[in-house]
């Protein structure tokens, strides 16, 4: 059972784990150190626990302690109950959702455990934006996909903006990390793999179209430049999501990265 412990100085070193949540670097190098994340809100709270990662600690305002408390039952951690203008110091922004848990992070599988029995995968090359990733979790999540590979460079899902938009889906969504950013590709297709690279090139194969076979990775590429030219070239087939006929006058050529992974990953499980 989690044991309450009241807290009024927000440079106590106990909730360490919480500091200057915004600050992107300070956060990546703290939790890549300590091998934790964060988990922000009851219902990604919940889905953290229910999926095995263990709790380090909460940090929360009492009002949220009877709403958690079913999962405070179930785990051994401190509670630090805290009001809103020490929550607000500890982490820099005021924490609306109430309740943060520190967590620690389990160990990743290898690409190739991960795909032994997929049959739709999406590959995700370089994508930075925090917030991107964890909404292309939520559409895996929703719309049948069931594993997602991250290539070297790409952000890191369990950061806690991914964590928060993707509504918990990056614990529903098994995933794994490429080693080996040149070879990576190479790993899938000897698994099997048919290969698709989505690009706004309208010359290519519409995705609703494309032959799909047994076992498909769709590969998604960076918010700017999209795929580079290297997995381009490496893929068995490049596909695109027909734009309108109007689309060029209306200056509309592409969709964002999230809005494409929605359709492709539609298209995917049709």
């Amino acid at each position: 059972m989690a044991h309450l412990v009241p807290l009024a100085d927000p440079r106590d070193s106990r909730v360490a784990d919480f500091v200057h949540l915004r600050d992107v670097q300070l956060r990546k190098s703290l939790e890549a150190e300590h091998g934790l994340f964060i988990a922000e809100g009851e219902k990604v709270i919940r889905r953290a626990v229910e999926t095995g990662h263990p709790v380090r600690s909460f940090l929360m305002a009492r009002r949220w302690i009877s709403a958690l408390s079913d999962v405070l039952d179930r785990v051994d951690a401190p509670v630090y109950v805290v009001d809103d203008a020490t929550a607000e110091a500890v982490t820099g922004y005021p924490v609306h959702r109430g309740a943060l848990a520190a967590m620690d992070r389990l160990p990743l599988p290898p690409v190739r455990d991960l795909v032994t029995h997929a049959r739709r995968v999406l590959v995700l090359e370089d994508l930075v934006d925090h917030g991107n990733v964890g909404a292309i979790f939520r559409c895996a999540a929703a719309l049948g996909v069931r594993a997602v590979i991250l290539s070297p460079r790409c952000a890191d899902p369990l950061y806690r903006r991914s964590v928060k938009v993707s509504m918990g889906a990056v614990f529903a969504v098994p995933y794994a990390r490429m080693t080996d950013w040149h070879g990576g590709l190479a790993e899938l297709r000897d698994a099997g793999f048919r290969l698709l690279a989505l690009t706004p090139d309208q010359s290519a194969v519409p995705i609703d179209k494309a032959p799909m076979g047994d076992r498909v990775a769709l590969m998604l590429g960076s918010e700017g430049d999209g795929l580079s030219s290297r997995w381009l070239r490496a893929a068995d087939e490049a596909v695109c999501i027909p734009m309108s006929s109007d689309a060029m006058e209306l200056g509309v050529d592409s969709l964002n990265v999230v809005a494409a992974a929605a359709i492709a990953c539609h298209s995917l499980t049709r």
